[in-house]
């Protein structure tokens, strides 16, 4: 069991974490029929790729909220 108590950005930095996941499969899903010589996905497919820096930048967004709410308690 946790017994930290909850950052104010912790949840922005887990879920952006999930989003960059998401984006990071889907990179490699899109990309993998580049390298098998197969037919390629269609353009919205690439779109879901962007994913990966969404999620990258909800987690900066996170750390950012954390470390100024850390610095507001001392």
């Amino acid at each position: 069991m946790n017994t930290e108590t909850s950052q104010p950005g912790d949840l922005l930095v887990r879920s952006g974490g999930v989003v960059f996941l998401i984006g990071a499969l889907a990179t490699l899903v899109t990309v993998a029929p580049l390298f098998l010589g197969t037919e390629p996905f269609p353009a919205p497919a690439y779109f879901v790729c962007m994913l990966m820096g969404v999620g990258f930048a909800m987690a900066a967004a996170g750390l950012v909220r954390s470390a100024l709410g850390q610095r507001r308690e001392q």
